[in-house]
């Protein structure tokens, strides 16, 4: 297969860029977003190549020779030009390091191709000697100029030439079209392992703020507790007093209202409760839970007000009592003391009528 005959060996990710064919000077961006650029090894031709996919298209595929150079031109960009392609590529980095990294990486692949090119060339001579000399060295001129056998002789070893050269390129061409296929899906297997990453993250982080509505609900529920009981201290309160009918008919409207607005908070509770989301569904609606969560704050902070204020108008009958209790106790010490002055003036009438 050709995953077992090209793998990558280093990857990153850049916005790619390639030199405007018109100027020579701009640069045209390959695409909208970052991409994976990616070194690729190909252990059955000894190539090493830098390539990056864009959707089904290959926006880089450029072979490492030991003539190539990468330039850093700022401190998070890069370019090298390739002389097969045609064209300049160059690389945007989110931080130096990338971009330092990348270098390192090309200034290795480059000395890797060079050796592989020294040793293929070592090869290639010990292995096909007649090349090596067509190739070094000018052909005797008896050859050229035999008569006719010689000559049909050096026209069969150049068509032979030529049909090697078309089978390579041939071959060249197939392997480069199914590198291209196996990049693409490299490319395609890391941008699902990259989402499956994200979604994972936004399971435990909707799984955290899960616990935490779980957390807020209790607390809730314990404060909304501590409201009834103390509804119920005021209930037995206005209870007792049973000395002013018009402020207990108050205390009790109040008391009703408050009952009514802790049902609705105890619905509300219940509905939170009831419209737990799914896992994939806990991150849209969040900011809606977060807001009726607010809400019953400020609900609860009415609550609170409305009890402290129940509890000054029943504190104020309190005091009203007691001074009308005190008020009843004065007039009574005064007619107690008017009746034993009546009756002291009527003991005295009757001595002086006894005496007249």
């Amino acid at each position: 297969m050709s995953t077992a005959r090209e793998q990558p060996i280093f990857s990153t990710r850049a916005h790619v860029f390639q030199i405007d064919p018109a100027t020579k000077r701009n640069w045209i961006p390959a695409s909208k977003h970052a991409l994976t650029v990616s070194y690729f090894y190909d252990a059955t031709r000894n190539v090493y190549r830098i390539i990056s996919v864009g959707g089904t298209k290959a926006i880089i595929n450029s072979t490492i020779t030991p003539n190539m150079t990468f330039t850093k031109t700022s401190q998070k960009f890069g370019q090298w030009a390739d002389s097969r392609a045609n064209t300049v590529y160059g690389l945007g980095f989110a931080s130096e390091q990338h971009l330092s990294q990348f270098a390192e990486k090309f200034q290795e692949v480059k000395e890797a191709a060079r050796l592989a090119r020294e040793k293929s060339q070592d090869k290639t001579e010990l292995t096909n000697p007649a090349l090596n000399i067509t190739s070094h060295q000018v052909l005797p001129s008896p050859i050229i100029s035999s008569n006719g056998p010689g000559e049909e002789k050096l026209f069969r070893s150049q068509s032979a030439d030529v049909e090697m050269t078309t089978e390579k390129e041939r071959l060249k061409k197939m392997l480069s079209e199914g590198s291209v296929s196996e990049v693409q899906w490299e490319a395609e297997f890391f941008t699902l392992q990259d989402n499956n990453n994200k979604l994972v993250a936004a399971l435990h982080e909707a799984n955290a703020s899960v616990d935490q509505w779980k957390n807020q609900l209790a607390a809730y529920q314990e404060e909304t507790e501590t409201l009834r009981q103390r509804v119920a201290e005021l209930e037995l309160q206005g209870a007792q007093d049973s000395s002013n009918e018009s402020n207990k008919e108050d205390l009790s409207q109040t008391l009703e209202e408050l009952e009514l607005l802790i049902k609705s908070k105890d619905e509300e509770i219940q509905m939170l409760k009831s419209q737990k989301c799914s896992r994939w569904e806990a991150e849209g609606e969040r900011e809606e839970m977060l807001q009726k969560l607010q809400e019953l704050e400020a609900r609860n902070a009415e609550l609170e007000r409305r009890l402290h204020l129940a509890e000054q108008t029943l504190a104020e009958t309190l005091a009203e009592r007691e001074k009308m209790q005190s008020e009843v106790t004065k007039a009574a010490e005064l007619m107690d003391v008017k009746i034993f002055e009546l009756s002291e003036i009527r003991q005295g009438l009757a001595k002086l009528l006894e005496s007249n």
